[in-house]
């Protein structure tokens, strides 16, 4: 059976670097695995959707039914995006069989620091969590706290130990 890993988090927490790990972890022991990212699934669907509250959550609706679809045939799904709705995630967990949330938490000083897309640093009026509001996950099935103190390899240890728990 395969699972999608939903790995949400504000921009620069870190679900990239940690998914692409987690990616190479379950290819490496054979699985059929993709990964998507939320920035390079918007420019597959053609980048047509702004920044809108309308327009993110149809965003996030096309990668909940992406990965739902991709799990239906056989496929294991690693999502990395923002996911700023409860009422995406609720839907990914009723529509989803084997769904499994990563909080990846990151306090707002580290991501002014990390800043890798100067999100932060140019206070850019449509950023998630700073000018827009974001839905924290209410019930994830993993919390990774991602402000320094593990490295991306331990996560994806974390992450290895709770979603066989899970199963």
């Amino acid at each position: 059976m395969s699972r999608v890993y939903w790995l949400t988090g504000l921009s620069g927490a870190g679900k990239t670097t940690i998914g692409r790990l987690w990616y190479e972890k379950l290819k490496a022991d054979g699985k059929p695995v993709v990964l998507l990212d939320g920035d390079e699934l918007r420019q597959v669907f053609g980048d047509d959707l702004g920044f809108t509250e309308i327009d993110r959550r149809k965003s996030a609706m096309r990668n909940a039914r992406l990965c739902a679809l991709l799990a239906m045939q056989g496929i294991t799904v690693i999502c990395c995006t923002i996911s700023m709705f409860d009422s995406v995630r609720e839907w990914n967990r009723s529509n989803i069989p084997d769904y499994f949330e990563v909080y990846i938490k990151v306090s707002l000083e580290t991501l002014r620091r990390r800043d890798q897309k100067c999100l932060y640093s140019q206070a850019q009026a449509d950023v998630a969590g700073i000018h827009v509001q974001v839905e924290e996950p209410k019930n994830p099935d993993l919390i990774l706290e991602n402000d320094g103190d593990r490295t991306p390899e331990e996560q994806i240890k974390l992450i290895s130990i709770k979603s066989c728990e899970e199963k």
